[in-house]
């Protein structure tokens, strides 16, 4: 099964709840009217796609219907696909880390899959032909350490790490110097979970940041946050709070296989204008991949490839 497949396969709860509300509305009023925006609307943040996205979502219907005067309700279901496609738009240089020697920071709170995330991560740079380095900043969980040397394996590709207990920011040191010596295309680095409300932890990811941008300035620079979808609107709270202390570039969505949350992924997107890079379906090396809006809205809406 291919990853078009079981992306489609994991929106299936949020399909049920979502695209079967939309599609009740369309074919439940014989006229475009105020109560058919207001129905839609309230589909629309039942379905976790927040009160910012789904105001914008339509505001493009109500213009898009005016300008093509659209006068049929069932008419309506493309318009507002698009529109949905629209706000998820990825900007054009989301993947510029790719042609650039980059250090990739990974964040978010605990047991969201970042470990995981790091590894699949790393198995699919090795396999676009990139030169790989994984770095073990999280020295506070005692077997982080050793799950993250399973998944470097598994992706092929080298590790840095520290002792259980060491401080952090010395073993991001030591990585971001091996990084340059081996001349390596891309430096991962996983985190400790950390609360986002852990004052203490949160600065120290600061200060991690700050070695990065001390000891090889010139590199391409990424801070990913990883959230659940499962968590639906908490994970916006989430990125906010990270987005307070370091300069998140996108996120890396797990756990989209059996969530009825889907629609978070538009909600994100809007809310804090950080752009889903990545997408997770599963448990497998190759069940993480690139993000890509169309593909995300055909298989929410079960419109083949």
């Amino acid at each position: 099964m291919g990853f078009f497949e079981r992306l489609k396969n994991g929106l299936s709860k949020t399909r049920d709840n979502f695209v079967k509300g939309i599609d009740n509305v369309f074919s439940g009023f014989s006229a475009i009217d105020e109560d058919l925006f207001e129905e839609l609307e309230e589909i629309l943040i039942m379905g976790d796609l927040g009160v910012k996205a789904t105001e914008e979502i339509l505001d493009k219907l109500r213009k898009d219907i005016k300008e093509k005067h659209i006068k049929e309700p069932e008419e309506c279901k493309q318009l507002l696909i698009d529109s949905i496609m629209e706000e998820m738009k990825q900007p054009e240089d989301s993947y510029a880390f790719e042609n650039e020697q980059s250090i990739i920071m990974v964040v978010g709170v605990n047991g969201v899959g970042k470990t995981t995330s790091v590894g699949k991560l790393a198995g699919l740079l090795k396999s676009n032909g990139k030169k790989v380095l994984i770095a073990a900043a999280d020295t506070f969980r005692a077997a982080a350490g050793d799950q993250l040397e399973m998944w470097a394996e598994r992706a092929g590709v080298p590790m840095v790490r520290g002792t259980e207990g060491a401080d952090p920011a010395s073993v991001v040191y030591d990585a971001v110097n091996a990084a340059k010596a081996r001349n390596v295309d891309v430096l991962l680095i996983d985190t400790a979970g950390r609360l986002h409300n852990k004052k203490n932890l949160m600065e120290e990811l600061r200060k991690m940041n700050k070695i990065v941008d001390n000891v090889f300035p010139n590199a391409h620079r990424e801070n990913l946050i990883v959230l659940d979808s499962t968590t639906g609107q908490n994970a916006l709270v989430q990125a906010r709070e990270f987005g307070d202390v370091c300069d998140l570039t996108g996120i890396i969505l797990t756990k989209m296989d059996g969530t009825a949350k889907g629609g978070i992924a538009v909600a994100i997107e809007s809310e804090i204008d950080v752009p889903v890079k990545f997408i997770g379906v599963g448990e497998g090396i190759e069940d993480l991949q690139k993000f890509n809006s169309e593909d995300f809205v055909n298989a929410l809406f079960d419109i083949s490839e």
